[in-house]
């Protein structure tokens, strides 16, 4: 280990792993308990309109992806909270819209675009040092405003019935909660690209709340574990010359079902023992 930290590439690969832990340990929290798993997945997939243009005009995808996804996410609350249509319904038009219009961009644009495979899979090996300043400036913002509105966020996600009968802006807060996403998706989008963003957005979340109901602790497990599955599959995938993004995603979803298996065994053993 001490030795791949001498190379530059990993050193910026293990801090942007750190900080998308951080990002979807908090964000990850209120969409597994809120249950907006499929809203997070159409925000991250509608975000590829955003690369494709970002490829068109020749800047950074991920100048690109943030304004997309935060549109995408405010487009999706907005619709599925003031009209009769059904939300999914919603989040599928745009999650494939936003998917059609970066397809026709990447079309438009002349050349081969090489570093797609990047933001559709994720490289966390090419992260570069520019990326890293935007993904912490994120990260704050992300912290920032999560230690504010806590106790607001955790009614939206509890009750949101009565949270809006005792007057607190609901729809206010689960737009801004859709934007704090779209702000996630945008830091973890080098790690493990959009294609496999619900994965780590989720699986942390979903693991942590196996061993606690406090949201607080809930978020702080889901960060470890978020950090020890991204540096241990980038290990793996540096050692073994693998996908970045997939091997995280593997050690992530390996650990979450090797967990459900041991609650399973424990609860069979303490069953035996009572009998």
């Amino acid at each position: 280990m001490i030795e791949l930290l001498q190379y530059e590439f990993m050193t910026n690969a293990l801090v942007a792993g750190l900080l998308a832990s951080i990002a979807c340990g908090i964000i990850g929290v209120y969409v597994v308990v809120k249950k907006i798993v499929f809203i997070s997945g159409g925000i991250a997939h509608a975000s590829f309109g955003g690369i494709g243009i970002s490829y068109f005009l020749g800047i950074n995808p991920m100048f690109g992806v943030l304004p997309f996804g935060l549109f995408s996410a405010l487009t999706m609350g907005t619709i599925s909270k003031r009209s009769d249509v059904p939300e999914d319904t919603i989040i599928g038009i745009l999650w494939s819209l936003g998917m059609a219009i970066g397809i026709i961009f990447i079309g438009w644009t002349p050349g081969y675009a090489p570093d797609l495979m990047t933001y559709l899979f994720g490289n966390i090996l090419t992260v570069p040092g520019s990326d890293i300043y935007l993904m912490l400036a994120l990260d704050a913002v992300i912290i920032g405003t999560v230690y504010v509105l806590y106790k607001e966020f955790m009614a939206l996600c509890y009750d949101e019935e009565f949270s809006k009968v005792s007057g607190v802006p609901t729809e206010k807060l689960y737009l801004l909660l859709l934007c704090l996403i779209a702000l996630t998706v945008v830091v973890m989008i080098r790690v493990v690209g959009l294609i496999l963003v619900i994965a780590l957005l989720t699986i942390p979340a979903a693991l942590s709340r196996q061993y606690t109901s406090n949201m607080k602790i809930m978020m702080y497990l889901s960060i470890l574990f978020g950090a020890i599955f991204t540096v241990t599959g980038l290990i793996l995938s540096y050692y073994f010359d693998i996908a970045s993004g997939a091997t995280i995603i593997i050690v992530m979803a390996t650990a979450y079902l090797l967990n459900i298996v041991l609650q399973k065994w424990k609860s069979a053993s303490g069953n035996r023992v009572d009998s």
